[in-house]
């Protein structure tokens, strides 16, 4: 196996593992990021899948927890509707997590970046 196929394997694990984190494995598949991300080298795609996948897992925990946990505490432990407002908007950011992390599993398996790179003429 050579090294770019090494690194496409690690990428779409990386993917895989963000995938994982955010659906069946969450703790599990973080821990799989950060070794993933260890066995990486800078600038290479493998390494720019683990970041992305890191970054997705922080940032979904931030988002999910501590907002969920803010309505409740604003909105009162017992009121009915700080219930729909966190289960609305748990379901509805936890989807788009879902989403975007499907997206970038796709986007590993081709070795590119989400974001195209515009060359200048």
């Amino acid at each position: 196996m050579n090294t770019d196929d090494l690194q496409l394997k690690r990428a779409t694990s990386s993917a895989l593992l963000s995938l994982l984190n955010l659906t069946a494995l969450p703790v599990i598949g973080f821990i799989g990021l950060l070794y993933v991300y260890s066995k990486t080298k800078p600038n290479t795609i493998d390494r720019y899948y683990a970041v992305v996948g890191i970054k997705t897992s922080l940032l979904a925990g931030i988002a999910l927890l501590l907002v969920t946990l803010l309505v409740i505490l604003l909105g009162g432990f017992e009121s009915p509707l700080t219930w729909v407002y966190v289960t609305s908007y748990f379901v509805i950011v936890h989807a788009s997590f879902i989403l975007f992390a499907t997206w970038t599993l796709t986007r590993s398996w081709t070795g590119e970046k989400l974001k195209r790179q515009i060359l200048s003429k």
